[in-house]
């Protein structure tokens, strides 16, 4: 606006008024349109915590790296027969997601976050009517770019109601 006024002091328009809108306008919707990679990842975390809500395993595996592999499950097939076997009964009622800490290596190729998560247990759930309503889980997320799209390649167990525990402690609980 200044620049304009400066360069055509006598002449007002009324559209000059809305250069300032429509820069604004752009600037939003540029933001919307490009997202950074820290957003991307965020988005890959935040969909595999909804595909676990909604028991839904078939959307957590194509947010899955096929060489997907952590220190119990070898494979990504092994996690997904664990993941139908755990998701085909009621399980969780809400899980609420928090990004403690991420970091993306200086390649940005790979990534890894710390997330938080608070699980409340579904009301006919074995967990809930065998041991508990919510549960506070830490995990380690390890995240791999290709073909310009984010996927989790391992995802470890740190704690469990701010308790050291891992994979292996996991598996030895009956279900």
């Amino acid at each position: 606006m200044w620049v304009i006024r400066a360069v055509l002091p006598e002449k007002r328009r009324w559209w000059q008024l809305a250069i300032p809108v429509l820069i604004a306008v752009a600037a939003f919707g540029i933001d919307l349109a490009i997202q950074t990679d820290s957003e991307r990842i965020k988005a890959v975390i935040y969909a595999a915590s909804k595909a676990i809500e909604k028991e839904n395993p078939n959307a957590m595996e194509l947010l899955l790296l096929e060489n997907y592999h952590d220190s119990r499950h070898k494979t990504k097939r092994d996690l997904m027969g664990y993941c139908r076997a755990i998701l085909s009964e009621p399980l969780v009622e809400k899980n609420i997601t928090r990004i403690a800490s991420l970091e993306i290596s200086p390649d940005k190729l790979t990534a890894g976050a710390v997330v938080n998560i608070r699980i409340l247990f579904d009301k006919r759930s074995f967990v809930y009517q065998d041991y508990k309503q919510l549960i506070l889980l830490k995990m380690k997320v390890n995240l791999r770019k290709e073909n310009d799209k984010w996927l989790i390649s391992q995802a470890e167990l740190l704690e469990v109601d701010m308790q050291p525990m891992s994979w292996q402690d996991i598996a030895q609980i009956p279900y």
